[in-house]
Order: structure tokens, then sequence, then C-alpha cells
């Protein structure tokens, strides 16, 4: 399977760099190198992809009083899914993990990190199927696991294997989107899968009287990244719409952090379809949100995890992280938020 994706990986590059480049060839009216602006002109529009921050805003009743105009709101999560988008000038802006600008850069898709905040604890746990004989990472070995090296998920699944002693070699992996994590799991295509909250709740609610479990992985998938094609960067209406959303992106999660009841409310159970005591439980396990001044940390970790990936055979060579990140907006986040929020959360 892993041969498989890699051909179709360097399929999409090459069709990307035949097709024009979309968002690596094209330049706007801007340098990379210009300072951020600090008015938004008239008329701006972004079309932004992150579900969380719209419905936080909405809840705060801050959604009408930003300063330009969101043009649409995509539900997109999974990064193949915002790439593709990027790809196809439809997102302007989004949030994901650490992984996604590493497979952009991959497939041919020129994106940098504008925003990001650091978590210091396990946000998933591995879900089994219910027959699986799974306890603990240490019975992994041989099993199938579900596996999108483009995810999130796909680092947890390596940094857990390195975490049991083991390698890639040593299980299954089975290539697939984690949207198709659940249904692979209830299908017993496969033994275990990273989950998130609150996918993981709603699959030990269905299956756990069946020996479904949750077991635990000490894998931290430490980044959680507002990124933008650089064309959008290179517009200086955009730009300039871009360096306010930093900012309005990072109020927007201390809101949710800070207003625990109406988030709770507000997403896990109106949106997520989650009842009122799970959403409670899982707001109790959220980390307290950190938005460091400095990213040198961030860069270090994302170039762990370039090397990890490229090492395990995925997204061609390893190369410089830092060259993912736009360091002019390091400390935007971090001077929009209260200084509780500016230091790291201690274990």
């Amino acid at each position: 399977m892993r041969t498989t994706f890699r051909r179709i990986g360097l399929a999409a590059t090459a069709a990307v760099l035949l097709a024009s480049g979309c968002a690596t060839d094209e330049t706007g009216d801007t340098a990379l190198t210009a300072a951020l602006p600090t008015q938004v002109p008239p008329n701006t529009e972004l079309s932004i992809s992150i579900n969380t921050t719209r419905i936080a805003l909405q809840a705060s009743g801050q959604l009408g009083s930003l300063p330009f105009t969101v043009s649409d709101w995509p539900a997109l999560s999974a990064g193949p899914d915002v790439i593709q988008a990027f790809r196809g000038g439809s997102v302007d802006v989004a949030s994901n993990a650490g992984i996604p600008p590493i497979h952009a850069r991959a497939t041919g898709v020129d994106a940098k990190i504008v925003g990001v905040k650091v978590r210091t604890t396990p946000a998933y746990k591995l879900a089994t199927a219910p027959k699986s004989g799974i306890n603990s990472i240490q019975d992994l070995r041989g099993k199938k696991i579900g596996f999108s090296p483009g995810q999130a998920q796909g680092v947890v699944v390596l940094r857990t294997l390195q975490a049991a002693g083991l390698t890639p070699k040593d299980v299954q992996l089975v290539e697939l989107n984690s949207p198709q994590f659940l249904t692979a799991l209830q299908g017993d295509q496969i033994d275990v899968a990273p989950l998130f909250e609150p996918q993981l709740t709603k699959y030990i609610n269905q299956y756990g009287d069946q020996g479904a479990k949750a077991v635990v992985t000490p894998a931290v998938d430490a980044l959680t990244v507002l990124w933008a094609p650089t064309a959008v960067l290179q517009d200086s209406s955009k730009l300039a719409a871009v360096t306010e959303f930093v900012k309005i992106w990072a109020r927007a999660d201390i809101w949710t952090w800070e207003h625990p009841e109406e988030w709770a409310d507000a997403y896990y159970v109106k949106d997520q379809k989650v009842s009122p005591e799970e959403a409670k439980r899982i707001i109790g396990n959220i980390e307290r949100p950190y938005y460091p001044a400095k990213w040198d940390d961030a860069i270090k970790w994302e170039q762990e995890t370039v090397d990890l990936v490229t090492g395990s055979g995925y997204f061609g060579k390893s190369f410089d992280a830092a060259t993912l990140f736009d360091r002019r907006f390091e400390g935007l986040a971090t001077d929009a938020v209260p200084a509780t929020y500016r230091e790291k959360v201690r274990s």
C-alpha cells in the first residue's frame, strides 16, 4: 500500500507542476518579505476553513464584527482536503496539524505557516476494533493500523511505534484518510486507529460493549498551525486580512477555554452531537491553550516530523522545516492573547 500511495503522490506532483502550479507560480502585488500591513482595505474577502473558529465567533457574538468579509467557511478539516482546496484557490486560510504543510510541499503546493499553537500532552488515543486483542501499545506488533501519512494521525502512529520500540515493518500500515478510520474499524478491516474527540467518544459509545477500547499513547501531536497559500500572502489585501485573522483565531480559541459551558453546548452538543455529559468530560480533558512568542521549538518539532516521515519512506527527501514558516507572523498570536496563554503548560 505504501508503494501505491507514493505513486499517487508523484503523479499528483507531476500534474500540479505541469498544470501551471496554481499556488506555486503565481505572484501578487507584495513580496513575502514585505512588512505586515496594519489596516485591512475595504471589501477584502477571505475563504476560511476552520469550523471551530466560526462556531466560537458565532457563540461569542463576534462573527459579525470582523474587519473583512468571510466569503465562505468551507467545512474542511482533513489535511489532504485543505491542500486540494489551496491548490484550487477555493480556501485562503486553514488550521491543521503540523504534517499537512509537509504534505503540501511534497505535492507542489506552496504555503506558509502563519500561526502556531503548541500542545504538550497527547490529544489522540488508539481506538481498537472489538476483537483486536490490543490493550496497550506493546500489543501493536503485527497488527493492522489505520494510517494517513499526510495527516496528524499518521504522525501519531509513527511516534507511537517509536515509543513501543517498533518500526513500520513490524506492523501492517493500512493507508486510509482519517474519515475512513471509523468504517474500517467497524468492518474489521483494521485493528486499531488513532482517533480524536469527539469521534473517539462516539465510537466507544457504539462499540465499547463489544470490546472496543481507547488505548493510551504517549505520542503528542504538538502543533496546531494556521497556514495559507503563498499566493494569498502575496496579495496585499488578503495579507492584511490574514494578519488580522491570526489574532482573531487565537482570541477565539481563548474564548472557548474561558467559556467552557457555552463552548461545550455550541460545539460538542449542537454541532458534534454528543451528550452534555460527554461534552463536559471532553472539555475537562482539553489542555490550556499555549501560543509561544518564539517559534524555535515549534520549528524543531516540525523538523523532527519531517525527518520521521521522510525517513519512513514518505514525501521524498528531508528538508529544512524552517522554510514552512513565515516568521513575519511570529509572536502575532501571542501578543493578541493574555499573558497566561503565552506560557507553556506545566505537566
